[in-house]
């Protein structure tokens, strides 16, 4: 599943941290997404980040 995250943080101008203190999440959470190294995680997850981004979950985890 390809993720939009990194592109969606850069229109942001967040930092991978930044977007992780917004979210909620860890900053590897972030990293792991963005880089495809993490392709498994929860829903709440997925929503914290989308809405840290301003975004809808299909926005930027679904193709």
């Amino acid at each position: 599943m390809p993720f939009k995250i990194k592109e969606a943080r850069r229109e942001r101008g967040y930092t991978q941290e930044e977007l992780a203190r917004r979210a909620n999440v860890s900053r590897a959470t972030i990293a792991g997404l963005e880089s495809g190294a993490t392709v498994v995680t929860t829903t709440e997850t997925l929503i914290k980040i989308a809405d840290a981004l301003g975004k809808k979950v299909s926005d930027i985890f679904l193709a």
